[in-house]
């Protein structure tokens, strides 16, 4: 998913309306208070099969003073350069506005793919509103739309995906790619750099070096993979400039579009807060997880803090725990290449197709001989286990009451999903359906 989409304008002109609408959440926040939208939000959006990158920006604000406002300007500046299509937004109702023909100025200066969107068009019969706008020069044709009911969003959507290709065809290749990722300043370069004996990316003791995500081939354990460093993720509030609120967004959309996360944290600070947010990230993706615990050569350390950091990491990544940890160093190269061999493993893995049979004659036994608890005098009958067709393993159980298959028995069934299948470092989606 590399295509990504900026929407830009003024303030109030429904922008985050129209992010909510395209990424089908309702995650950007809408309020009729200019500036708002502080940081560029992303999201994902989908459309007849073709997957995309939405971008929400602050409103554009021409000529002014208030440096709160020069910032929304700049994210906003930097949102068009990294996107691939600008979805300009004004606002039928109030007409073209100095601060309109501002922003089209930029979007025109930019050379990008450009697409106007007059907004608060709820009816055909208004449609005579979005007229005038041509004369700001952006495209051939607008699209008269109600971000807020929908209207003209569905010839909207043809026209932003008119340059993606399906879903199927953006891979770039079956190599499995492994993502480097983690806090500013774990490692994450140097790894890169350890594996492939070179100075492929930048090193430096200042975090935040690495600012785009870093591609390389690598053959590993007589495979052919794809190897990929990407920025630091740090806390939002951490975060000191545009340039690095940005490439935060980069190494997530890295993270979404690798296989498996080679996960660095540093020893010597224990697990954070933070680590555990870009675990999360990783998860909520479905991506497969090899945790790293780096420069564990210079900390102090006894015959038990194997063990005991070992237990204190998987009670805080809880109930996810069936993760592969090993103790690293760049420095010495220790356990590095086992580190790397697992992340094989796991995207191997990841794809691997379990028969429907061989699924049956398992977990059925299982669950006979440990159904689920009875809800309201009302038994609970799974009949049924089959994997579904999808990128990571994701397993259905059919069954008469399913609203009734509460969450602790769905970790007893996907526990021993992973008793009998290697699904080590694999999120596994369960799905209860209607027999």
């Amino acid at each position: 998913m590399n295509y990504t989409v900026a929407i830009v304008g003024r303030p109030n002109v429904g922008k985050s309306t129209l992010f909510n609408r395209l990424t089908e959440t309702a995650e950007a926040i809408v309020e009729p208070t200019a500036g708002v939208t502080r940081d560029r939000k992303y999201g994902e959006a989908v459309w007849q099969n073709k997957e995309f990158i939405v971008v929400d920006t602050g409103g554009v604000v021409s000529d002014s003073s208030d440096e709160f406002e020069k910032d929304i300007n700049n994210q906003v500046r930097l949102a068009i350069e990294e996107a691939d299509l600008i979805l300009f937004v004004v606002d039928a109702r109030e007409g073209i506005t100095e601060w309109d023909e501002g922003v089209a100025g930029l979007v025109r200066r930019s050379g990008k793919r450009a697409l106007l969107a007059v907004n608060k068009v709820d009816t055909s019969d208004k449609e005579y509103l979005s007229a005038e706008f041509y004369s700001l020069g952006i495209g051939k044709e607008l699209y008269a739309i109600s971000a807020n009911n929908g209207y003209g969003t569905g010839d909207l959507m043809d026209a932003v995906t008119k340059d993606i290709p399906a879903a199927k065809e953006t891979e770039e290749s079956d190599l499995p790619k492994i993502a480097i990722v983690g806090r500013p300043n774990v490692g994450k370069s140097t790894l890169l750099n350890t594996l492939l004996g070179e100075e492929r990316s930048i090193v430096s003791e200042v975090s935040g070096t690495t600012r785009d995500s870093v591609h390389t081939v690598y053959n590993a354990f007589g495979k052919k993979l794809m190897l990929v460093d990407t920025a630091g993720l740090r806390k939002r509030k951490q975060i000191e400039n545009d340039i690095e609120y940005y490439s935060t967004i980069r190494t997530i959309k890295t993270i979404r579009q690798s296989d498996v996360c080679m996960l660095l944290m540093d020893a010597t600070e224990g697990v954070t807060r933070q680590d555990l947010a870009i675990f999360g990230e990783i998860t909520e993706a479905n991506k497969g997880v090899v945790i790293l615990v780096n420069k564990w050569d210079i900390v102090e350390k006894n015959t038990h803090s194997v063990k005991k950091f070992t237990e204190e990491l998987k009670a805080r990544i809880a109930p996810f725990t069936d993760v592969p940890v090993f103790f690293t160093s760049n420095v010495t190269r220790q356990r590095i290449l086992k580190a790397l061999e697992a992340a094989v493993e796991v995207a191997v893995n990841r794809k691997q197709r379990i028969s429907t049979s061989k699924l049956n004659d398992i977990m059925l036994p299982i669950i006979q001989n440990y159904p689920p608890p009875v809800i309201k005098g009302k038994e609970v009958r799974i009949k049924f286990v089959t994997q579904l067709p999808t990128k990571s393993p994701a397993i259905a159980f059919f069954c008469n009451t399913p609203q009734n298959v509460k969450e602790p028995y769905q970790r007893f069934l996907e526990n021993k999903l992973r008793e009998n299948f290697n699904f080590s470092g694999i999120p596994v989606r369960l799905y209860f359906r209607q027999k």
